[in-house]
């Protein structure tokens, strides 16, 4: 039993080019290579390697600063033992587990050869690491079908080409092959569906269904709505529905040895402490855990069906702007209630509950892995991937160009923070450890770091304050950008009158008796000046 510390939850992860340059969509390039080095070298998933063959092996990733330089070709995954420090040994996918190489391991390559899999999600971000490791580690795995939301199957095929096969994600493969047909070994692997996981039957044709349904060994379902503010209908479709929708065609899949969820640590909701890896099940709610500790007895039950209801009905009664606006309302206001903070989370964890629901109706292993903040690949299949102008970019970007100054938050708040690479790892060790051993059980792995190592907020902005000032942006006259230290403040109001007087100052005005209305008009004008 192995555990996940609740810690600060920032709309944010860290950004991307360790050893590229990365372009904003304002055309300022950062190499984030001294920041991000120093950043993920507080993350501590690391591999332990024995004393004859001090190198990693398929990418374990590891942050250990005695080992030697890593060649620059990944070399084959080995099969890997788990040794839990610091958590009991069921904790492959935490931030503690220690990975060690030995050749009588779990049997990672041995499950992983020749198995069939279905990936929903798969031009996204996590599945797509997923794809690439699978790929270039076991070149033998059998066929992965790759359900693409599209109108036709040429329509399926040009996503798959264009955002999967065509990626950059995919360089170090196209190295492996040394001279043989890469887009031939990548079609004759990647099977593009058509399909959709928020319809009936995941959207597939009947014959589609039977025949996939013949060859699957395991399920992964990593498609997701990460918007924390979306409507609720929209997000219940995504992430409640969807997992439920895939449980069912499972049912169909005559050799499957394993269903694997992604989900996210942040089902724990607006809770602190110590979490344990446990899988919700239909009624529970936060709330519940909460008055429960604390010998209350009033809180409001929760009906995953009932909650589907509402939603569905209330996106029927309203067709416009505004009815968008309601539906995002009812979604915020029923995750507080139930002791969520926000509807991305309550969908995702009442995605959980309805795989649950099906525990008695199933004869092979389920695993959700919950990943914290998911960052950039921190080494395989090279360092700083990312997948567009997303987690921390904004943040980082908006600091280095002197436009945030001032952060309203605890400076010792832990941002929890994991790569990708190494969620991805996580993945690939708990479907062979439960998939071999062929339990109908649930299992739940918190995919974190916060409890082992944590990156403290006052860090993260000291990271980029070194790194600005050694490698400043310039601004649109090609004049350095000089920025000061994060100033952090414990409230709002101070958040606000900082901010205030910054803008003034950065305006040119000195008189800080300026009505709200010239402050706003300030605000945006100094804002539109500088992008």
């Amino acid at each position: 039993m192995s555990s996940f510390q609740s810690s600060v939850f920032i709309a944010m992860k860290i950004p991307a080019k360790l050893s590229h340059t990365h372009r904003n969509h304002d055309g300022c390039c950062i190499n984030y290579g001294s920041f991000l080095r120093k950043v993920k070298n507080r993350i501590n998933i690391f591999c332990c390697q024995n004393d004859e063959t001090m190198r990693a092996y398929g990418g374990f990733s590891s942050n250990n600063s005695t080992q030697p330089e890593r060649t620059k070709q990944a070399l084959p995954l080995k099969n890997v033992v788990v040794d839990g420090r610091a958590t009991t040994p069921t904790a492959t996918a935490t931030a503690t587990a220690t990975v060690v190489e030995s050749s009588s391991g779990i049997g990672v390559v041995k499950f992983h050869q020749g198995r069939s899999y279905f990936i929903t999600g798969a031009t996204g971000f996590v599945a797509k690491v997923l794809i690439e490791k699978l790929l270039r580690t076991v070149p033998n795995v059998g066929k992965i079908f790759v359900l693409i939301k599209a109108k036709n199957k040429e329509a399926a095929l040009d996503r798959l080409k264009n955002e999967v096969i065509d990626s950059e994600l995919f360089e170090c493969l196209k190295q492996v092959m040394l001279g043989k047909s890469y887009e031939a070994f990548m079609l004759s692997k990647l099977i593009p569906v058509v399909g959709n996981v928020c319809e009936s039957n995941l959207g597939m044709d009947a014959n589609t269904t039977r025949e996939i349904a013949k060859e699957v060994d395991v399920l992964i379902n990593s498609a997701a709505n990460t918007t924390f503010d979306e409507r609720y209908d929209v997000l219940l479709n995504t992430n409640t529905r969807g997992p439920c929708q895939l449980s069912s065609f499972a049912k169909k899949c005559n050799r499957l040895s394993l269903f694997l969820h992604v989900s996210t640590a942040y089902v724990s909701g607006d809770r602190e402490g110590v979490i344990m890896e446990k899988p919700f099940y239909i009624g529970e709610s936060i709330a519940e855990k909460r008055v429960t500790s604390e010998n209350h007895t009033s809180y409001q039950k929760l009906d995953v069906h009932t909650e589907i209801k509402l939603a569905l009905d209330l996106g029927r009664s309203f067709q416009d702007n505004v009815g968008d606006e309601k539906k995002k309302e009812l979604g915020l206001e029923r995750a507080i209630s139930y002791g969520w903070r926000n509807t991305y989370e309550l969908s995702k964890a009442m995605g959980e509950m309805l795989i649950s629901s099906k525990r008695g109706e199933i004869a092979w292993p389920v695993v959700f892995v919950r990943p914290s903040i998911i960052q950039s690949t921190y080494k395989e299949p090279f360092p700083g991937w990312i997948q567009g102008y997303r987690m921390g970019d904004p943040l980082i970007f908006s600091y280095g160009k002197g436009h945030l100054p001032g952060f309203p938050g605890n400076p010792a708040a832990v941002l929890d923070i994991i790569p990708l690479d190494m969620v991805v790892n996580a993945m690939i060790a708990a479907m062979a450890k439960h998939g071999i051993a062929g339990k109908p059980d649930m299992n739940v792995y918190h995919v974190a770091s916060s409890i082992a190592n944590p990156l403290m907020l006052q860090d993260f902005f000291k990271f980029q304050y070194e790194y600005f000032r050694s490698s400043p942006l310039m601004d649109s006259k090609g004049k350095r950008i000089d920025i000061t230290e994060m100033r952090f403040s414990s409230s709002m109001d101070d958040f606000s009158s900082y901010i205030g007087k910054e803008i003034l100052q950065q305006s040119g005005l000195t008189d800080v008796t300026v009505s709200d209305e010239k402050l706003s008009q300030l605000e945006d004008s100094v804002g539109n000046a500088k992008r």
